[in-house]
């Protein structure tokens, strides 16, 4: 039986988790958004508006880094700057529609290259990949919010 100790199972996925990621992205550049854009652009459409030290905190990232991001995106008009409604002097950003439908689109255009190469599995291989989901989705939810915790010290 293979170890269940967590640098044991680092060990063994790694290189194929890294194989994966790059085909995944090389493949599915259709896009000229970067994962942290497209990042950013999820979590105002599932958040709603934020301040840029709120997201640059949620996204684990420098002010400056999550303030740049935001520009490019503002420059494509897929982000918009609003006045703060609690602090007339803050200011937050939202998705714009076209944002909206951009993250829509590069969504579904990802979604359907995954589902690809999910789709190359035996039976057997998609129903125990099928059982992965719900763990890689709060790994990656805990892991997100472990890595805030840890920075934000």
């Amino acid at each position: 039986m293979a170890s269940t100790h967590p640098e044991d199972i680092a060990a063994r996925i790694r290189p194929a988790m890294t194989k994966l990621y790059v085909m995944y992205f090389r493949i599915s550049e259709q896009s000229d958004l970067t994962g942290p854009q497209l990042s950013i652009m999820a979590r105002l459409q599932d958040n709603g508006p934020a301040r840029i030290s709120q997201i640059a905190r949620a996204e684990g990232i420098r002010m400056p880094t999550a303030s740049n991001a935001l520009h490019q995106l503002e420059q494509r008009e897929l982000v918009e700057r609003i006045r703060d409604e609690q602090d007339r002097r803050g200011v937050r950003v939202r998705l714009t529609r076209l944002g909206e439908s951009e993250l829509e689109r590069v969504g579904e255009e990802r979604t359907k290259y995954l589902a690809d190469m999910i789709g190359t599995l035996s039976e057997e291989d998609l129903e125990r990949a099928s059982d992965l989901v719900d763990i890689i989705n709060k790994l990656a939810d805990s892991y997100g919010a472990d890595l805030i915790d840890t920075n934000a010290g």
